[in-house]
């Protein structure tokens, strides 16, 4: 016997029967990863049927707003990080990692000042100037954005701005109590300095987005309990009548995608 085809190792019927499971199996994941990509859209996350992005409009805003995102927010479709970095003209996006997170350095901008809402911060300023304000927002889950606050707190001036009431942030079970979502806290920043014409509109995308994920979910009755008390039906009707019907935005041309990848049919 030639002792290099002794080395060679033995194909047995299992073995040969595992080989082809692993391959079939693998092929099969990636087919559904793939399914599940085109079936939502690439910007908001949210299935076809849901997308929001038609009623998303950049809002100019007189203060720099910087969205620091823990990276397992990152494909989150209830994440306002990235509503947040859609909504708010010239915002800026930044990833966290543990093992690498952006300096200090990457960060702050010349002749700003880098507020960062924290608990133990300070009481805002009551003369502070939109202008001059550089505010960092922390996205990720309660546990994910305390996490980063640790390695963010000595980046720039604390500040610890009351947040009173209940969250409209309905899609995760964490959003109770004193806790409110990223685009929330955005808004109590807005409130409190006075720039209620750009705390309105941005509030109205918040909501939209809340509703179509309920929705997305399947959850028609909760979403109706949210959408009673929304100020959606007056501020955007055309977007609440098209989710309402059927979806198809061929019958609203002023609500259509701009994703490259949005059905045509």
């Amino acid at each position: 016997m030639d002792h290099r085809e002794a080395d060679r190792p033995c194909l047995t019927s299992a073995s040969l029967a595992k080989h082809f499971s692993r391959t079939f199996d693998s092929s099969s994941i990636e087919a559904r990863r793939q399914a599940k990509q085109a079936a939502h859209c690439p910007t908001c996350y949210l299935p076809w049927r849901w997308c929001i992005c038609p009623g998303v409009t950049p809002i100019p805003c007189p203060l720099q707003v910087d969205v620091l995102m823990h990276h397992r927010e990152m494909h989150r479709p209830s994440s306002t990080g990235h509503l947040i970095h859609r909504a708010v003209a010239g915002s800026r996006f930044h990833l966290w990692r543990r093992e690498r997170w952006s300096s200090a350095d990457e960060i702050r901008i010349p002749n700003k000042e880098l507020w960062i809402l924290h608990p133990s911060g300070r009481p805002m300023p009551l003369d502070a100037h939109p202008e001059r304000i550089h505010l960092l927002l922390l996205d990720g889950s309660w546990p994910e954005s305390t996490d980063m606050a640790r390695s963010v707190t000595s980046w720039g001036k604390l500040i610890n701005l009351p947040m009173t009431g209940q969250s409209r942030f309905w899609l995760r079970a964490q959003q109770e109590g004193d806790r409110f979502s990223t685009m929330e806290a955005l808004l109590f920043v807005l409130g409190a300095l006075g720039l209620e014409s750009i705390r309105q509109p941005l509030f109205a995308q918040f909501e939209l987005l809340v509703y179509a994920s309920l929705r997305s979910r399947g959850r028609k009755l909760k979403a109706l309990e949210f959408l009673a008390g929304s100020c959606l039906p007056h501020a955007m009707p055309e977007m609440v009548r098209m989710l309402h019907r059927d979806g198809d935005p061929q019958k609203y041309p002023s609500l259509r995608c701009a994703s490259p990848n949005a059905p045509t049919t």
